[in-house]
């Protein structure tokens, strides 16, 4: 009895150390939620605030947009397997270099101290728009001439890397304004342009990998109107 009792306590008590440990641990660990935002404004990389609607963070959002929808279109290739392995690889890394995109958007370039500028710049030689450009020809040379207008379909792979392609551009759209102004490296928007072309190029490569067919546009036809013969009143 003596024994279950001393068993249980030392249990007790294990289990006490551990919930202890756990909560100091716990403790320590920095939260997801800083509240520094709830007055609607957040800081840059620089530590200057401004208010959330600013199109530096306009920017920034659809930048991480970008990232978002391009990682789900990653898990769809993934899914669909053969043929796009490579392509999955190219996301991952596309998607590691917006990251660096957004670091570059959040350090104002007119304002910046020089070592950030140093370690925020972006593509300076231009590498990875080259790269994008060797995966696109790579992929062209496997793919039907493109003789017509097509939309986004293809597959769910396919579709999903049409709908990144879309959010580039956006992304692009707001990054030029900033790069005009000088705040924002021009190789970024650069990047952006060059990628925009790459998911476009990705989308129709995905859907010829799955055997499916690309939905051509076709002009709709404009509704017939019947033809009345004129009233003649005697």
């Amino acid at each position: 009895m003596f024994s279950n009792a001393f068993r249980s306590t030392v249990q007790l008590r294990a289990s006490v150390c551990s919930f202890s440990t756990t909560r100091l641990h716990l403790a320590g660990r920095p939260k997801i939620y800083t509240k520094t935002g709830d007055k609607g404004t957040s800081a840059l990389f620089t530590g200057e605030r401004r208010p959330k609607d600013d199109v530096v963070f306009d920017a920034l959002g659809t930048n991480d947009e970008l990232s978002s929808s391009i990682g789900l279109a990653r898990e769809f290739c993934l899914d669909q397997g053969d043929g796009v392995q490579g392509i999955v690889g190219q996301l991952e890394q596309i998607q590691c270099l917006l990251q660096d995109v957004g670091s570059n958007i959040a350090t104002p370039r007119d304002s910046a101290t020089a070592p950030r500028l140093a370690r925020t710049e972006f593509d300076a030689d231009g590498q990875h728009v080259e790269d994008l450009e060797t995966w696109i020809d790579a992929m062209d040379q496997e793919l039907p001439p493109l003789t017509s207008f097509i939309l986004p379909s293809g597959g769910k792979a396919a579709a999903a890397l049409h709908v990144a392609r879309s959010v580039s551009r956006r992304t692009e759209r707001m990054v030029v304004p900033l790069a005009q102004e000088q705040r924002v490296d021009r190789s970024v928007a650069i990047y952006l342009n060059r990628l925009s072309d790459y998911l476009f190029t990705c989308g129709r490569y995905a859907a010829m990998k799955a055997g499916r067919q690309e939905v051509v546009y076709k002009k709709p036809r404009a509704p017939r109107v019947k033809k009345t013969s004129p009233v003649i009143e005697e």
